[in-house]
């Protein structure tokens, strides 16, 4: 195999440095403190929620429930707003170096439910008991909130089964918004629950958003929000899939004997007291990588259409649409927000952001250009990493197109990306905005 000239493998290296740059740019400015700043206040007592106003003196309890990836990093940045005067709940997957005083902390589980998460969910629904019409209730509500805080509405579901049935959905290769509506129907917390379980009292929920930006209520599986989908949505997505028989017996005999329950819809009297915000979300991370691409000096295309993609299928159009746009101009950044899918089979370590990063490493062998893909939240998979970056050298520098595909064929990319120093490793976020993902072409 012949070596890489020096010049050209400088090229790839100062190509590989900007695409982490641009992803470490738009980490940077698309955070949570700096969302707060811009949406949320505290002054003389009265709280702002973007176009809301809450009167805190008002109130006969304040109490703030904080679930997610970004649970801890949403209840500092509101106590910088409001001040320590607030009591109430934070449920994280990640265990924070300080707890903000007044919350009583839960570390759950990620991507599948633990007994934490079971106990969070019924720490939070003993709260909201002892509400009332006088009661405020502020509820922050981030992406992983869906195995964080989780409680099966039979309880014929042990959390063994409730596991079993998490790694068939995560496993199967369906986009999370299909994976979400059958974890609403199967839960005591999400598609409206906890809105329930908080009424009569006044609720503001406060957003940073792993979904696409037209369905609010697939974040967390909206606890707090009125369920869009439907019963017949489950079912339909079971089917799908064939997951049924992949479900265990607790699970699936509820889908083989029609006994789902309704999650509640916007008429629910729950929701007439109840308002949302999001103020943050992954747009905010594309325009910020956007203006720091913009200030490297490249031409920027954004194309979020491969969202909820099969990887292989977004891989093959990402790299023909900037190969594209690279014939009108020398230095092209084309920016991708959203998730690719991916379904394993007896993986090895990855996610599906090396998946898609080394499956393009396949197609621009030799080529000018550079793709780097990677998770706000700093995770992907199993895997220590966020994501990887890969170009033209990447194939010759792995050892050969047989390296890659083995990787690719046991779902096994870190270890061959960590090997290369391809791997982009963030450690844990404290954010959770979606996908990223950059191609650069020059």
């Amino acid at each position: 195999m012949t070596a890489i000239p020096p010049e050209r493998e400088k090229q790839f290296r100062q190509m590989r440095d900007a695409a982490r740059g641009l992803f470490a740019s738009a980490l940077k400015n698309a955070s949570i403190e700096s969302a707060f700043a811009r949406h949320v206040s505290c002054e003389r007592g009265v709280l702002r929620v973007c176009e809301d106003l809450y009167d805190l003196g008002s109130y006969s309890r304040v109490f703030v429930v904080s679930i997610g990836k970004a649970a801890h990093t949403m209840a500092t940045s509101l106590e910088a707003q409001v001040g320590s005067r607030l009591e109430g709940i934070v449920a994280s997957s990640v265990e924070p170096a300080s707890q903000v005083h007044g919350f009583r902390y839960f570390q759950a589980g990620h991507p599948t439910p633990t007994a934490e998460s079971i106990q969070a969910a019924d720490a939070i629904l003993k709260s909201m008991n002892s509400l009332n019409a006088a009661s405020l209730v502020i509820f922050m509500v981030s992406g992983g909130g869906s195995s964080i805080v989780e409680k099966p509405v039979d309880d014929e579901i042990s959390l063994e089964d409730l596991i079993s049935t998490y790694r068939v959905l995560v496993l199967s290769g369906a986009p999370v918004a299909e994976i979400n509506a059958i974890r609403k129907h199967l839960s005591a917390v999400k598609g409206g629950r906890f809105a329930q379980a908080a009424y009569p009292a006044q609720q503001v929920s406060i957003l940073v958003s792993d979904v696409p930006d037209a369905t609010p209520d697939a974040l967390a599986s909206g606890p707090t929000m009125p369920d869009s989908t439907s019963i017949g949505d489950c079912e339909r997505i079971v089917a799908k899939y064939g997951l049924i028989d992949q479900f265990p017996k607790s699970v699936a005999d509820i889908f083989r004997q029609h006994v789902l329950e309704e999650t509640p819809k916007s008429d629910d009297p729950a929701f007439v007291r109840a308002r949302w915000w999001a103020v943050l979300s992954n747009k905010v991370a594309v325009e910020e990588a956007m203006t720091a691409a913009t200030k490297a000096g490249f031409a920027v295309e954004v194309d979020n259409s491969c969202d909820d993609w099969n990887y292989e299928k977004a891989a093959y159009y990402l790299v023909q649409r900037v190969r594209e746009l690279r014939k009108s101009v020398s230095r092209v950044c084309l920016i991708s927000g959203g998730e690719v899918t991916v379904s394993v089979r007896n993986g090895g370590i990855g996610g599906r952001n090396q998946q898609f990063a080394l499956v393009c490493a396949e197609k621009i062998v030799g080529e000018d250009i550079t793709v780097l893909s990677a998770g706000t939240d700093g995770i992907d998979g199993n895997s220590p990493a966020a994501g990887a970056v890969v170009d033209g050298s990447t194939l010759e520098r792995a050892g050969g197109g047989k390296t890659v595909q083995r990787a690719l064929e046991g779902f096994n990319a870190y270890p061959l990306l960590d090997a290369l120093g391809d791997a982009v490793v963030t450690g844990p976020t404290g954010n959770n905005l979606r996908d990223l993902r950059v191609l650069l072409a020059y």
